[in-house]
């Protein structure tokens, strides 16, 4: 079993001025707070690893969390220079991460699915808009225009009109493979997310994946907010304890699972 990291866990830099949710990003040398930052430890095999929920042992490294600086991380060999040691890096690492956040998303959808806080099809998406049980909405990225477009509609009464600012999310971060994969059913286009700690868990995953593909994107923060539900800060990742508030510890044993399991053997 994986020790959890110990709590005078180093970055690669100094830490006068940084308090505890502050860490070094190793690419840029800022300092940014840990949940705009993923964490990397060296595996015994000598395989560096993201330790996305930051509880492997080991001195980390932290890269600020975007596929973009994860690639030049690896292009610029920063992990060999920051731990100080010859390391093996996968040339996949980011897209790597990418499918592990993925998937994590996708487990969390599941869970949200099995304590009944999805609905989907367009007449049961529509008809959650209107009675205004839905706290959110779910496109597949490769769904026609013409539904979404049509759903969009609705829910723009959940818009702030004196600012033109989007408070209700409307997700196309997974396509209609996938969200048939976690809600167990075909041709998914539309889902809408009712109210629950399992649907806030995530939209906070949600929002992790997007900063990651989207962090130096010029759009980014516009898209990080519509992954937020207004009014609910979601700054880091609490699956662990998300997941334990909805009774579904044994889906936070497989998520970790496919942490290790996806980019490298701690335990070899």
């Amino acid at each position: 079993m994986l020790a959890a990291a110990d709590a005078a866990d180093l970055d690669t830099g100094p830490r006068t001025g940084k308090s505890a949710t502050e860490r070094m990003c190793a690419v840029t040398r800022q300092v940014r707070p840990t949940s705009e930052l993923i964490r990397f430890v060296v595996a015994p095999t000598g395989e560096v690893v993201a330790d996305l929920k930051r509880k492997l042992p080991g001195r980390g490294l932290w890269v600020t969390a975007s596929r973009a600086m994860v690639e030049q991380a690896v292009r610029r060999r920063v992990f060999a220079k920051g731990f100080k040691r010859d390391v093996k890096v996968s040339p996949t690492l980011a897209q790597d991460i990418e499918r592990l956040l993925v998937q994590s998303v996708c487990d969390a959808l599941a869970i949200a699915a099995k304590a009944r806080q999805v609905v989907s099809g367009f007449g049961k998406v529509e008809s959650a808009l209107k009675s205004r049980e839905a706290v959110a909405m779910l496109h597949a990225a490769d769904g026609a225009a013409d539904g979404i477009r049509k759903l969009d509609a609705v829910s723009r009464q959940f818009d702030e009109a004196a600012t033109g600012l989007r408070k209700f999310p409307v997700l196309n971060v997974l396509t209609s493979e996938q969200l048939d994969l976690a809600l167990g059913r075909s041709n998914v286009i539309h889902a809408a997310l009712l109210a629950g700690p399992a649907g806030q868990t995530f939209l906070s995953r949600c929002q992790i994946l997007v900063r990651y593909r989207l962090a130096d994107d010029g759009n980014a923060n516009a898209a990080i907010a519509g992954a937020a539900v207004a009014g609910t800060p979601i700054d880091t990742p609490k699956d662990a304890a998300d997941d334990a508030a909805d009774g579904k510890a044994a889906d936070e044993d497989r998520a970790n699972a496919h942490d290790v399991e996806g980019l490298g053997r701690l335990n070899g």
